[in-house]
């Protein structure tokens, strides 16, 4: 590792853990920053106490708000190359070295490491399952075609580091960074991993971090894509809509009655679709300038 590399653990409670990776860490770096989210436990006197740079949070305030720590304390001591590695042991200290080495070889800006490019029996089949949706959703917003988008295990350039910065305090900012970095035109590689489910892993409820996921994603979709986001929808909404307005006039104008119902349902989606549609000009239009003026 010739450039500036950091290697940052995001932790809560780990106190089990954290000692046995860190000492793991420092065989290939001296270089570890472990962000303390709060934990209640003595995981930040430990990774203190082994040498790590500790950053401390006065409360649990989410996965988002440590990575956000991370990134900009790597920012401030102008890191080449950061890697976020998970606290709870699901991690190899062997494959830290194929994550950054298309950053190395100038091939990618972003790296993830992915838990399905290669065969993994371990993984739950809920969650494997809950990862591929949100991994559908986010190719969707990205026009992209990752396969693991919620790995925690990436690598990041100085690039990266100084033009993202994560606003996501909780499980969506996975999916926020990727979006950012697909809008700003950053170059996104994959590399496959190997991930160990045994023992006590995640801390987070899977359903709650599925719902908190997805709903971040959507977020992120209708900021960057209002057009694509509420402008399809709308001219869907007009389409049925208008062709129940249609019929219920030509209907009149043969037999000379109104059905109720299907003017009803006519005139009330043409309303919601030109509501959309006039939401996604306008959305669009305020994000832009609003990217026009931070960028003066």
């Amino acid at each position: 590792m010739n450039q500036k590399t950091l290697i940052i653990i995001p932790a809560y409670n780990e106190e089990e853990k954290i000692a046995s990776i860190i000492l793991k860490l420092k065989k290939i770096t001296d270089k570890i920053i472990v962000c303390n989210d709060g934990s209640s436990d003595m995981t930040g006197q430990i990774a203190e106490s082994l040498g790590a740079i500790v950053i401390t949070h006065p409360k649990n305030m989410g996965y988002g708000a440590g990575i956000r720590s991370i990134f900009l304390k790597a920012k401030e001591i102008q890191a080449d190359i950061l890697v976020t590695f998970d606290a709870d042991g699901q991690h190899r200290i062997e494959d830290i070295q194929p994550v950054i080495e298309p950053i190395l070889e100038d091939k990618a800006d972003i790296v993830i490491g992915s838990r399905f490019l290669e065969k993994n029996e371990q993984m739950p089949e809920y969650r494997r399952l809950g990862i591929k949706i949100i991994t559908k959703l986010t190719n969707a917003s990205m026009n992209d075609s990752l396969t693991d988008s919620q790995s925690g295990f990436r690598a990041y350039n100085k690039k990266v580091l100084n033009d993202i910065v994560p606003s996501d305090f909780g499980m969506g900012v996975s999916t926020e960074i990727l979006i950012k970095a697909s809008k700003k035109e950053f170059r996104i590689a994959e590399v496959p991993i190997i991930v160990s489910y045994e023992g006590k892993t995640s801390t987070h409820h899977p359903v709650s971090h599925g719902v908190s996921v997805i709903l971040s994603t959507i977020k992120y979709t209708s900021i960057e894509h209002p057009l694509k986001f509420y402008g399809i929808p709308a001219i869907v909404f007009l389409a049925v809509g208008l062709s129940f307005v249609l019929w219920t006039v030509q209907n009149y104008s043969e037999q000379g009655k109104i059905i109720t119902n299907v003017a009803l349902i006519g005139v009330g989606t043409s309303v919601l679709g030109v509501i959309l549609l006039i939401a996604a000009i306008l959305l669009y239009s305020l994000i832009n300038v609003v990217r026009e003026s931070t960028t003066k």
